[in-house]
């Protein structure tokens, strides 16, 4: 059965490129070359990569950088982009609950919903955050962004079904308290200028669910951050405001 992130990315990328939300890249990279100490001896592995910008960003400031990806009309687009850019990242058609990468990599990186919490199971989500893990040399580095569950929950489930989305393609929408999940209905138009309808299903985490799993797999130091597009900072402390949280983990 074909699942409804498959169908969405299935050729979407050129649409993707003009979402909002991909417009902080620079930003975004600028907070993760920090987290590294601007370390260009730094492997990075880029889970979920979609179009490649953040793994092309770095690539372009000297980091050696694979991206992997479900969706090979995302990964054709990272291609293009990057050649487009002169820089020569890896990118590699991979689900990421199977890598089998072990100990190669000092950085690992999920952003923005690139995979982790679109799973269909939470065991599926779990796998790909052992993955993750298991890819990191020792004493490497976790950055992801995944949603938060405090969003909803403090701004009550019906003001947030109600009040998230800004366009009117959204046909039903139901959040779970009971499994935290957001099931909606939406259309949308991909490349070829044809209107898809899919069913979404994604989760939202709590920190205290996201510590445990993470100090479960072993690591030490987890900080919970806001996630305010292209302006990732330690000193943005995670609130129920924001709709993502950022999370940097340690080993």
């Amino acid at each position: 059965m074909t699942q409804w992130y498959e169908q969405l990315f299935e050729n979407y990328a050129n649409t993707y490129e003009n979402e909002p939300f991909t417009k902080g890249t620079i930003g975004e990279a600028d907070f993760i070359e920090k987290e590294i100490d601007f370390n260009k001896s730094f492997r990075i592995l880029d889970i979920g990569c979609g179009t490649g910008r953040h793994a092309i960003e770095l690539a372009r400031r000297g980091y050696s950088v694979i991206g992997v990806d479900l969706s090979e009309a995302q990964l054709q687009k990272a291609r293009d982009n990057a050649r487009k850019e002169n820089v020569s990242p890896s990118f590699i058609r991979a689900d990421a609950r199977t890598l089998t990468f072990e100990h190669e990599f000092d950085l690992v990186t999920m952003l923005c919903e690139g995979g982790f919490p679109l799973m269909e199971t939470d065991d599926m989500n779990f796998a790909i955050l052992q993955n993750a893990r298991k890819a990191l040399r020792p004493r490497g580095k976790l950055i992801i962004t995944t949603l938060n569950g405090l969003y909803p929950l403090f701004h009550s489930v019906k003001d947030f079904i109600n009040g998230h989305y800004e366009n009117d393609v959204i046909r039903k929408n139901t959040f779970d308290l009971m499994t935290f999940r957001d099931h909606s209905e939406f259309t949308f138009v991909d490349d070829a200028g044809r209107e898809k309808t899919v069913i979404s299903n994604e989760r939202y985490y709590v920190p205290s669910e996201m510590s445990w799993m993470l100090k479960s797999l072993g690591f030490q130091k987890i900080a919970f951050l806001g996630c305010e597009l292209g302006n990732w900072r330690r000193d943005k402390t995670l609130s129920t405001e924001d709709f993502e949280m950022l999370i940097v983990a340690e080993q």
